[in-house]
Parts: C-alpha cells; structure tokens; sequence
C-alpha cells in the first residue's frame, strides 16, 4: 500500500475513524440471542415518511409479540395508531448475501390495530376499503364512531384474513437479522469501568412504497437496543418499555437544533447499505463558501476491518431550505464536481483494470493503494460514479443525550441508483455522522487510513486473499458509492 501521507487533521476525526477501523470493540453472536425486549431509542422515520417507535418481545420458544406505535410527527409525541404483532420466527443459516447477518423465517398469527384519535381511524379505514379485496371491503363501516382502546383485527392466520397491504405493512424485516454487543463506558465521573450494549439489527425497509410488500432486505435500519443492555442515558427506552398498544408511548420534547453543517463529521459504527455494501463515511462542510468534501471508506466486511477501495468526492452545496414533505428534514442540493478513488485490495484493482477503456481513470493503470483521479473521465462507471452530478438531498441535525451533534443525511435509494432529480429526495434517513471538528478547525487534508493487512516475508503490507465464492460475487456486483 502506499505510504501514509502527513496528516494535519483534527485528533478527535482521526481517532474514530481508528476506532471504527479496529473493530470499535463489537462483538456479533452467530446465531444471536433474541430472547428478551428490544426497544427503541428514540423516535423513527421511515421512508415515506413515516413517523414511529418499536418495542418487540421474543421468547425462548420462537414467538415473538412486537408493538409499532405511529405518530403523526417527527417527535412521536402525537401518537395516530398502534399495531400489535405477534407470530413465530425461526432462525435459519449464515447469509451469504449480508456477511455477519443471519437469514430467518417468520410466520404471522395475528395483527391488530389501536388507533388513538377519530382521524386516525377515519384515515386508516379509507386505505383499507379503497385498497384491500373482498375480505376487508367492509373492514369498518363508514362513518363508524372511534372507540377509545378498541382493538380491530387487521390479520388472523385462523380466519386467512389479511387486511395490512393497505398500510404498506410487512414483517420482512424479521427475514434478516443480527445482534452486536459492546461495552459504553460508564458516563458519571466518579465512576470507572464500562457497561454492556446489545443491539438489534432488523432488515431495511424499501424507500419506494410499493416494493415493501415483496422487498427481501440486504441491509439494517435503525437498530433496537436491549431493553436490559442500552445506552445510558436513554429517557425514550423506559417510555417505549413500558408501552403498549392501549397506552402509546410519549417521548420528551426536544429542541429543534438550527442547520449548521460546517465542520467535520464522521460516522458512529460501521455502516451496512443494502446490495452488500459496508462503508465509514467522513464529509467536511466550509460554509464560509458553500463546498463540501466527502470520504467513503468502503470494505468487504461488517466490521470494517477489510478496506476494498476509498473514495473522495468534492462539490458544492446550497442554502437548505425547511423539507415541506419531512417535518423536522432541511432540504439541499448537492453538486459533485471532483472525484478520486483509491483501490485497496485487488479484488478491486483487477476490476477496475478490466473496466472499459476511458470510463474510469488510466486505463489498466489502477494499483492497490494509489489514488487516481476520475474527474477528466467523467467518473467511474464500474463504481457507478458521474460526473459532474447533481444530488437533492434531505438533512437533519439533533444533539445526543451526551450532547454531541449529530447529522442525518437522507437514506440512499434502495435500488442503488441516486437522488438525481427532485421526486426522488429522500424522506428518511441514514445512520447519524458525529460532528468531530467545529468550523473553525476545518481542515482539506486527504485522509488515508493505512492498508490493514498481513506482511509478507520482508515485512511489507501483503494484500489478504479473497475466498473464491466471494470473489465471483463482487466481480458480479455493480458497485454503488453513497
């Protein structure tokens, strides 16, 4: 690989991406332990938008009862109905697709509804009788008055009635599943030591509406943390536990955080993106003149330990405007004018040597650990990359309960293409950046992390062996970069 390059950037950037390149201490049972509550650790959003809490219980014996509470608002305080769930889940072997994650089964018993005002139920009903087929034309008679606490049957594996399409719902999530653990350190000063985090991490749901229904998922949503092991503090976790389907949980208010980009942020975990794409993200704002930098670090496993290839793209950004589609969401446009790519094992390298001559960089010029500049080839088609690209954008920042900021950067279409044009604007979310450098130590340095691999017989870095199975899966794959 080549050499490490002097680096001028701010410590606290540097350091967590170390960290997450380390394996940022996680842990990940194969198969995992469900047993128990997993819950929420704040209010959802899923694309739509839809607004929403999760509480799911599985037992020893493979049922499980699971709680998705909807709202009205992007601060779950305005609750619109409740589904309560509750079906059987068969853990199945290692996917192959999703590295690290466990594929399973599942099976629906019953799914009812709660709803909490009159319009919810007025709403609700007019999806279903305008939607649904024989068995549910009749779900509630119009006009019907709401009843406080009633609970309606919307699926009964008994009955074979199945009434939930109208509402985009599916349990597809269970289909795809994988637990992490590791220890937070305790947050009180006169305390040492550190305490155990479990979380849940359930499939992706499909941006477009219509494909959720059939969508077999290949990435993660926001994960559940153990109702026993979660970070501390979590005010919405002892709310959402002690919820249910009569009695919708509440969240605190939170103040709404003005949009201020500039500075650096770096993401919290390894990433995962659906069609097998593990990835760190790291982006620099100056809004003293609207531009921005972007790296993607991207690897071949779900800790982010094996790099594949690095990007960095730059461009220009504008004045974001409040998201009239997602309260809460700052819509902006994105341009992407420059773009470098660094291969780093040579799985890639062989691929992007093999590309079509003038679609990505020197031809069959491209060396593990050598950056190449794409821009005079207009991007990089066998990573999916054009240039100059145009991208409609929604983000939103919040301060953590460690009072940290955090940004949310729009959620990637499922189907691997871009936001290139306004209908297609996200309307929810990726996993939080963390901010780790303020304006005014902004910095442009390139950021190379070293070639994590073994060393050969004169101590040099050696490239790691691919599996052959993997390799003929990634030479299949068309690469998309976020």
């Amino acid at each position: 690989a080549a050499a490490e390059p002097p680096l001028r950037w701010e410590p606290r950037c540097r350091q967590q991406l170390r960290h997450l390149q380390d394996g940022a201490g996680i842990a990940a049972r194969l198969p995992p332990r469900l047993k128990g509550r997993w819950v929420s650790t704040g209010c959802e959003v899923r694309p739509g938008p839809e607004f929403l809490t999760r509480s799911y219980l599985f037992y020893a014996n493979r049922l499980f009862k699971a709680h998705q509470f909807y709202y009205w608002d992007p601060s779950c305080r305005d609750p619109s109905y409740s589904l309560v769930i509750k079906g059987k889940l068969r853990l199945r072997q290692a996917s192959w697709i999703t590295r690290g994650a466990t594929e399973a089964d599942y099976h629906l018993h019953k799914v009812g509804i709660v709803f909490h005002s009159q319009k919810a139920m007025r709403e609700v009903a007019a999806w279903i009788n305008q939607t649904s087929g024989e068995g549910c034309s009749g779900f509630l008679p119009p006009g019907r008055a709401w009843a406080p606490g009633t609970l309606y049957e919307l699926l009964s594996a008994k009955t074979e009635r199945d009434c939930t399409a109208a509402l985009g719902f599916a349990m597809h999530e269970l289909s795809l599943v994988r637990v992490e653990q590791h220890y937070q350190p305790l947050l009180q000063p006169q305390q040492s030591g550190s305490q155990l985090v479990e979380e849940l991490y359930l499939g992706d749901i499909h941006t477009e509406w219509v494909e959720r229904l059939h969508y077999r998922p290949t990435g993660y949503q926001r994960p559940l943390q153990s109702a026993v092991h979660h970070v501390h503090p979590c005010p919405a976790c002892g709310i959402i536990y002690r919820a249910d389907e009569h009695h919708p949980p509440i969240l605190p208010t939170r103040a709404q955080l003005p949009m201020q980009l500039s500075g650096s942020w770096v993401s919290t975990h390894c990433e995962v993106r659906p069609a097998v794409l593990f990835l760190t993200r790291y982006f620099i704002f100056h809004g003293n003149n609207h531009t921005w930098e972007g790296y993607y670090y991207h690897y071949s496993d779900p800790l982010c330990k094996q790099p594949t290839f690095t990007i960095y793209a730059s461009g220009r950004y504008t004045q974001g405007i409040p998201s009239s589609k997602v309260r809460g969401g700052t819509e902006l446009t994105f341009k992407v004018t420059q773009a470098r790519v660094t291969p780093m094992d040579q799985v890639t390298v062989m691929m992007l040597n093999s590309s079509e001559p003038g679609s990505c960089g020197l031809t069959s010029s491209w060396s593990a650990g050598v950056e190449q500049d794409i821009t005079p080839t207009n991007g990089c088609l066998a990573l999916g990359i054009k240039l100059p690209h145009t991208e409609y954008e929604l983000f939103k920042t919040e301060q953590d309960r460690r009072d940290r900021s955090l940004l949310y950067v729009g959620e990637r279409p499922t189907d691997g293409s871009s936001p290139d044009s306004p209908d297609k604007r996200p309307t929810s979310y990726q996993a939080p950046l963390v901010q780790c450098a303020g304006a005014s130590q902004e910095f442009s340095n390139y950021i190379s992390l070293k070639y994590l691999g073994k060393k050969d017989a004169n101590g040099n870095k050696a490239l790691k062996p691919f599996p052959v199975a993997f390799l003929l899966f990634i030479a299949l794959l068309v690469l998309r970069w976020d």
